[in-house]
This record gives structure tokens, C-alpha cells and sequence, in this order.
């Protein structure tokens, strides 16, 4: 168990939080927001604002994973019904690594191994409980640094800045 000095420390180390969901993450976010306000998170929201069931999630995800990759932000929370097309859409943004989440182990080790920068969660898929649970071991996650992952993220960012001809995609 973490004293209240090492979260506090560890809330102070991260800095602002972004968050964004349409509006089939939207429940989902607004209660996201609430808890980590409660628990000293500083959070911005890139909304939805309103639940209005013909928005799109690019229009939310596309400003959170630019802030992100900018480093506006530290780490993005990013929502949709299935959490899907949020992960897509924020993964076209060079510089942003994020991936849909579903259970503890794999949202503390996407952030340990591979320098996960955005969770993606379905806000029709996994409960209220869960989604805070995953969000705070993402949050409360450090990337290791040792050699062979900052090898290996060297190779996905070489990969995001190729330009590739018709050739490399065919073959």
C-alpha cells in the first residue's frame, strides 16, 4: 500500500490528465472526472460537453491524443461504446501510444513496457468500477526505461515517420 506522500508525489510527477469521449463513452467520462478530481487528479477535459448521440469520436480523441503528443498533457484517458475506434483514432497521431484496455495487468504493463500514453476504454463494455480501477493502475504506472523497450519504441517511431510507397503496402 502507497503512503499519501508517495501519491502525491506520483500525482505531482504525471501533472494534467486529458480525457474525451463521444457519446457512448460520455457516462462513462463524466464519472472518470468526478473520481479523479476527488482524488487530486488534475483533468481536462477535451469533451463530449453534452450527450448528443450523433456526435463522432474523432472529434473528441483526434485534440486529446494531439495534447498528448504535444505534451500539453501527460497521459490521455480516451472513451467510446467499445473503446475501438477511440484506440484507432488516437494511434493515427504520431507520438501517441495508446491501447484499449480491459484488465489491470495490461494497463500498468502497457505503460511499464511500452510507454502507454492514452488508455482506451469502452463505456459500453466494461463497468463504472472497472474503468476507475484500470485508469488508476494506468496513472500509477511507470515506463521502465531500460534499454530493450526504449529499443523497441525506437523501431514503432521509425515506423510512424516512413513514408511508404504503394510498394511497401502491397508487400
Amino acid at each position: 500500500m502507497k503512503t499519501d506522500q508517495e501519491i502525491a508525489q506520483r500525482k505531482a510527477e504525471i501533472g494534467r490528465i486529458g480525457i474525451a469521449a463521444d457519446h457512448g463513452g460520455f457516462e462513462m467520462k463524466q464519472a472518470l472526472v468526478s473520481s479523479l478530481q476527488t482524488a487530486g487528479y488534475k483533468v481536462v477535459d477535451f469533451g463530449a460537453y453534452a450527450l448528443v448521440m450523433e456526435d463522432d469520436y474523432p472529434d473528441f480523441i483526434v485534440p486529446l491524443a494531439k495534447a498528448v503528443a504535444g505534451g500539453e498533457i501527460a497521459r490521455g484517458i480516451a472513451i467510446c461504446g467499445t473503446g475501438v475506434g477511440a484506440c484507432i483514432a488516437a494511434n493515427k497521431v504520431p507520438g501517441v501510444r495508446a491501447a484499449l484496455i480491459t484488465d489491470s495487468f495490461s494497463a500498468h504493463q502497457g505503460v511499464e513496457d511500452d510507454d502507454m500514453n492514452v488508455i482506451c476504454l469502452g463505456g459500453r463494455v466494461i463497468g463504472q468500477a472497472l474503468s476507475r480501477d484500470l485508469t488508476m493502475s494506468f496513472l500509477d504506472a511507470r515506463f521502465k526505461e531500460s534499454e530493450r523497450f526504449k529499443r523497441r519504441l525506437k523501431k514503432v517511431e521509425e515506423l510512424e515517420n516512413k513514408k511508404y510507397d504503394l510498394l511497401d503496402i502491397i508487400y
